[in-house]
């Protein structure tokens, strides 16, 4: 039987980790207020965007599986998401310049109004950069659409000096908790088969 799957992204990041595992999916995003809450954390921040996006989607398609997934990067205790310009970017990159932060991606799987949800963390440790290289790094782009100013697959790879803890959770959607919250709707993930039902 196949499964229809949809995942509630545009992130191209995202779209190519489920195709590396052969998951093959409709893209759907989903459109919800993305804004902190009052006092909110960033574990219970991921877990609950992840959870209203699936939902979203899984309201209009009872038929899919819905996967959906938000990452944000925690410094000192707060939250940088998508920088809002070049500047903003290029005092992110400054303020993890030389140290480790963490990052957290919340991933959610919908059924009907079943969601099945958990947060990865993960620590990520920059070298030090000089301010030309910050700059130059913000001028090619790449930072404008990532929580936290940079993407570990990309350019942002070579200023990345250790990450400890699942690399494709930093990508933007960790693919062993992924299977994990399927086994949990009673979907099994088969080598070179993608997801059936158990």
């Amino acid at each position: 039987m196949t499964l229809r799957i949809i995942l509630a992204s545009q992130s191209p990041r995202r779209r190519e980790l489920l195709a590396l595992v052969g998951i093959d999916h409709e893209i759907m995003p989903a459109d919800i207020n993305e804004d902190v809450r009052p006092g909110e954390q960033a574990v219970p921040y991921t877990e609950r965007l992840a959870r209203e996006k699936a939902a979203v989607i899984a309201s209009k398609h009872p038929d899919a599986y819905v996967i959906a997934a938000d990452t944000t990067v925690v410094v000192d205790g707060d939250i940088l998401g998508k920088p809002v310009d070049a500047a903003d970017a290029r005092a992110m990159v400054q303020r993890l310049s030389g140290r480790s932060h963490t990052v957290c991606t919340g991933i959610a799987v919908a059924h009907g109004e079943r969601i099945e949800s958990a947060v990865e963390q993960v620590g990520v440790t920059f070298r030090k950069l000089t301010d030309a290289e910050i700059a130059a790094y913000v001028e090619t782009g790449e930072p404008m659409d990532k929580a936290g100013a940079y993407g570990i697959q990309g350019w942002g790879a070579t200023i990345v000096e250790r990450v400890d803890g699942d690399y494709f959770s930093v990508m933007g959607l960790g693919l062993r908790r992924l299977v994990d919250l399927f086994a949990k709707h009673g979907v099994r993930y088969g080598f070179g088969a993608g997801l059936t039902l158990e």
